[in-house]
């Protein structure tokens, strides 16, 4: 082969492996912009930043204002709980401490039941928020969020207390099956 043949064929492999190569980035973007584009994965993505500021909310409503009048409680000291702790084995210094900062920089060993508490009453708050906005809502809406649910006689599953066959084992939830039925 002369170096002109030689010079046309590779300079063809080229054409043909750069027109190989953007037809693949050409598929790779088409399946990007299909997965990402689709309607659902947008409502998804709108959704948790939507969550992500109703979480918020929620969390200061917790915080700010129901939490500041429980810590007036005798039995509560809510704005010094999270500091509430207790030594399970002292530091290098072996002292006193009076915050936990003090108690974690010595190499203590401490319970933070205090934050434990703090997080438990924030959960707590948290959900009792959360259920009176879902109370709200389907009273506006007339369409509830909280979806109640029973047990099936016969298969015991969780279905929907509105449902009136299982719908893992097809029984007729008022027990119509268990009836004695007579021709006569």
């Amino acid at each position: 082969m002369s170096n002109d043949q030689t010079r046309e064929n590779a300079q063809q492999r080229l054409l043909h492996g750069e027109q190989v190569v953007a037809k693949h980035v050409k598929s790779a973007w088409a399946g990007f912009t299909d997965f990402a584009l689709r309607d659902n994965v947008l409502e998804v993505a709108v959704g948790l930043m939507i969550a992500a500021a109703f979480t918020t909310i929620v969390d200061s409503f917790v915080s700010d204002l129901l939490l500041p009048p429980i810590s007036l409680l005798p039995f509560m000291s809510h704005r010094n709980l999270p500091q509430k702790f207790v030594v399970l084995k002292r530091g290098e210094n072996g002292t006193h401490y009076n915050t936990l900062k003090q108690a974690q920089e010595d190499g203590a060993v401490t319970m933070n039941y205090g934050m434990f508490l703090d997080h438990f009453i924030n959960f707590i708050g948290l959900g009792f928020v959360l259920y009176g906005v879902a109370q709200f809502y389907s009273f506006v809406s007339k369409d509830s969020i909280i979806k109640y649910t029973v047990r099936c006689y016969a298969c015991r599953k969780e279905i929907s207390a509105k449902a009136k066959r299982c719908a893992f084992c097809t029984s007729w939830q008022d027990q119509r099956e268990e009836r004695e039925t007579s021709a006569l």
